[in-house]
């Protein structure tokens, strides 16, 4: 599958129907997900591979890995809501994901690859770190979303753990207006997709 093509299977899958502020639930966007999830399948991290998307959301993470050719993909997230449309999303998708609602830090999983776009902690200070320890844990290989300008603070958590930050690549990541504390109908944000091994 060619990444424009994944894109445009990724554009149909819905986003949060009522997303939730303090979760930080906003949507990945397809062109994003697409290039983050084909950049994972040129380093032989998706087909064949198992694979968690920790904080899975509406599932387009999930969703794109096993269109992908991931052997067994697996969804996490707090919210039953959100669990809720994966199922549907990746139902209508006739993708093959195992759903569970849980709290990330009770995620037990060993997997070959962990995918994620965790909350970027602007609503909760450091809420990113429970996803970038748990996804350490659970797998040899990482794909994360997160704050640029957080780079030089993941290089150096990572370090610590044992683990290198290899690679990285950024994006320019547009927020929409969901939430009544937005005061602007979009917001662009400079993000960044980090490669952990």
């Amino acid at each position: 599958m060619r990444l424009r093509e994944l894109e445009m299977l990724l554009q149909k899958i819905p986003s949060f129907i009522e997303p939730s502020a303090e979760l930080e639930q906003y949507s990945t966007p397809a062109p994003i997900a697409a290039d983050m999830l084909y950049t994972a399948l040129g380093h032989g991290a998706i087909d064949g591979r198992t694979v968690l998307d920790l904080g899975c959301g509406s599932g387009i993470l999930g969703i794109g890995a096993w269109l992908l050719g991931a052997e067994r993909v697996i969804g996490i997230d707090a919210s039953e809501k959100a669990v809720e449309q994966a199922r549907v999303n990746s139902g209508a998708m006739d993708a093959e994901i195992e759903l569970h609602t849980m709290d990330v830090r009770d995620v037990s999983f060993k997997v070959d690859t962990v995918i994620m776009n965790p909350p970027f902690g602007c609503q909760n200070r450091n809420a990113d770190r429970a996803f970038l320890d748990k996804a350490m844990d659970s797998a040899s290989s990482v794909y994360s979303l997160h704050m640029s300008n957080t780079l030089p603070f993941l290089d150096r958590h990572v370090a610590s753990k044992g683990r290198e930050l290899w690679f990285h690549k950024e994006y320019k990541y547009d927020i929409p207006h969901l939430f009544s504390f937005h005061s602007r109908s979009k917001r662009t944000v400079e993000i960044v997709m980090i490669a952990i091994r």
